[in-house]
């Protein structure tokens, strides 16, 4: 692995979604803010980029005045302008090399992996952490990837080594001490904290509290 900045991950990684929540990504950060989110990823296929650019600003500045890091999925221009923390990409997205020189070293930057080929991938790129799935079936990705699976994700950990994992796809109460008995340091979960609008910030503060009885 290419080095970059040592990065904590907290145990539950929230990703906004507006088709899921009902929300502007500003009303569901401001949500997760309450409940305690210090690291939360601003995530948008439909809208246009100048109206997502526009609620990603009130987004980003809520959460700075909060102390808290935002990561725009996909759009290294949009975290580029908006100072947002850093930002996560997929396999189709700018290639990682490029998006380091834009950012500069101390930027947060993210990567998806869905089979441990592009996990070994991964490990030659200045990431500070990936992403791991689907492990679990989900609905909130069009045309999802094939599951991954707990083996998986364990097989991918133990590739990654001192590389934060996070496991993504399909995570909610049920089968989290899964995921953490299998070696994730984080779960980023969707539907399970934003499916019910309203209690966005109790859903969270419900995930953490199950998230931080799991083994490190």
């Amino acid at each position: 692995m290419i080095s970059a900045v040592r990065l904590q991950l907290p145990r539950i990684y929230p990703i906004t979604n507006t088709a899921v929540s009902g929300l502007t990504h500003t009303e569901q950060v401001a949500h997760l803010l309450r409940g305690g989110a210090t690291f939360i990823q601003l995530r948008e296929k439909t809208n246009s980029p100048r109206a997502f650019f526009d609620d990603a600003e009130s987004a980003v500045h809520l959460a700075r005045a909060a102390g808290a890091a935002i990561i725009i999925n996909d759009r290294v221009d949009l975290a580029l302008a908006l100072g947002a923390s850093g930002v996560h990409l997929g396999q189709t997205d700018m290639p990682v090399n490029a998006a380091r020189q834009l950012l500069g070293p101390d930027a947060i930057i993210g990567y998806s992996t869905h089979n441990l080929d592009q996990v070994v991938e991964a490990l030659e790129l200045p990431i500070n952490y990936l992403a791991f799935g689907p492990i679990f079936p989900t609905r909130t990705k069009e045309n999802p990837d094939p599951i991954a699976g707990v083996d998986g994700l364990r097989a991918a950990k133990t590739l990654a080594g001192e590389l934060p994992v996070v496991a993504i796809g399909g995570i909610d109460e049920s089968n989290m001490a899964d995921i953490f008995t299998a070696g994730a340091d984080s779960a980023a979960i969707i539907s399970g904290i934003l499916s019910n609008a309203q209690n966005i910030a109790a859903n969270l503060r419900k995930m953490m509290r199950a998230g931080s009885q799991q083994p490190r």
